[in-house]
Order: structure tokens, then C-alpha cells, then sequence
């Protein structure tokens, strides 16, 4: 029979068909979130005060230009390369990743963390001071996000990588593969796989 095949002998043409949108679906999210930080951030350097704050809805939202030399909202200043590094070998996983990948909500998780992940990169690897320290353009304040602690500023990039990770949480909880796989079936299989040929046998 051929492997395109089910077992009943028909065309397993769904099967393909997500192999083929499921990685598309990750790279169309990742290149929406890249495009959008990066050309944000373009116009916040070419417009923006640096170091100033501008009220666009009151306290709720500010614009607050600065330029991060550390991880994301603004923290750990000082260790830019180790970021770098950090962020370039994420992106190698992201990518290895994308052979198994099956999974609508796993494509989503992955593909705004590898278009944040990218976003803050190319700030790293092309803004000054210069590669590989370049500092992330940081502009979206919300102050009333961090009660009793210093506001954050953060970026586009920033907001997709904590999205995703929540995204993560709850793909964890529900127990969702990432190939794509039914859990109930999954679930199913493993008391048969540790069942022994001779158990029950006279």
C-alpha cells in the first residue's frame, strides 16, 4: 500500500496538507510579529523623544523611547552577548523543531516566540553600539501593569514572547503534542506498549 495511504487504502490527503500549512502557519505568525516590531521600532527611533515620556491614553498607555541593552522589560543590563547567544541558539531549536511539527497551537506558541526572539536579535546584531551588543529598542510603557514594583518599558517583540509562553502553559496543561497526535490515542497506547506478548497465555 502506498504510505500516502490510510489503512482502508484511501489518499491520506489531510495528513499532508497539515504538514504543509502547520509549518506555514508557524512562519506567517513569526513573520507578522518580526515585521511588526521591527517597523514600529523604526518609526519610534525616527519620531520619539529618547527618554521622555508621551501619554497616548493617560496612565494606561505611555510612549517611553529608550535603548535596552538587556533582556526583555528592560532587565538584566550589562550581559547584551549572553543574550545574543542565548537568542540565536533559540532560534536554531524554533527551526529544528518545525519537522515535528503537527500542531496548530504548538505552531502558534512557536511562531511568536521565534518572531519575538528574531525581533529583539536583529536589534542586537544591527542597532548601536554595534554587533553583537546592539541595544533593543524599548518604547510601550504601562504603569499600572507593575504595582509595587519599577514599570517595565517593553516592545512588540517583548509582547509576543510572553504571549507565547502563555500560549505554552496552556498547551502544557491540556497535554497537547507537538506532532499533532490525539491524546486519547496516545493515552491508549501506552498500557498496550507495556503489556507483554505472553501475558494471559495458558
Amino acid at each position: 500500500m502506498n504510505e500516502a495511504s490510510d489503512a482502508a487504502g484511501h489518499p491520506a490527503a489531510p495528513v499532508s496538507s497539515r504538514r504543509r500549512a502547520v509549518p506555514l502557519l508557524l512562519l506567517g505568525v513569526a513573520i507578522a510579529v518580526f515585521a511588526a516590531d521591527q517597523l514600529v521600532k523604526n518609526w519610534v527611533v525616527a519620531t520619539l523623544p529618547e527618554g521622555e515620556s508621551v501619554p497616548v491614553l493617560g496612565e494606561f498607555l505611555q510612549w517611553h523611547f529608550v535603548r535596552n541593552p538587556g533582556a526583555a522589560f528592560s532587565f538584566a543590563s550589562g550581559a547584551t552577548w549572553i543574550f545574543t547567544i542565548l537568542a540565536a541558539v533559540v532560534v536554531v531549536v524554533i527551526l529544528w523543531q518545525i519537522r515535528r511539527l503537527r500542531s496548530l497551537p504548538w505552531a502558534i506558541f512557536l511562531g511568536l516566540l521565534l518572531g519575538g526572539v528574531l525581533g529583539n536579535l536583529t536589534d542586537r546584531l544591527t542597532r548601536a553600539p554595534g554587533f553583537p551588543e546592539g541595544h533593543v529598542i524599548d518604547f510601550i510603557l504601562t504603569p499600572w501593569m507593575w504595582l509595587g514594583f519599577p514599570p517595565a518599558i517593553y516592545n512588540i517583540a517583548d509582547m509576543g514572547i510572553v504571549v507565547g509562553m502563555a500560549l505554552f502553559i496552556v498547551i502544557t496543561l491540556l497535554g497537547l503534542p507537538i506532532d499533532g497526535s490525539p491524546r486519547q490515542r496516545r493515552r491508549a497506547e501506552a498500557p498496550e506498549a507495556s503489556e507483554e506478548p505472553g501475558d494471559g497465555a495458558p
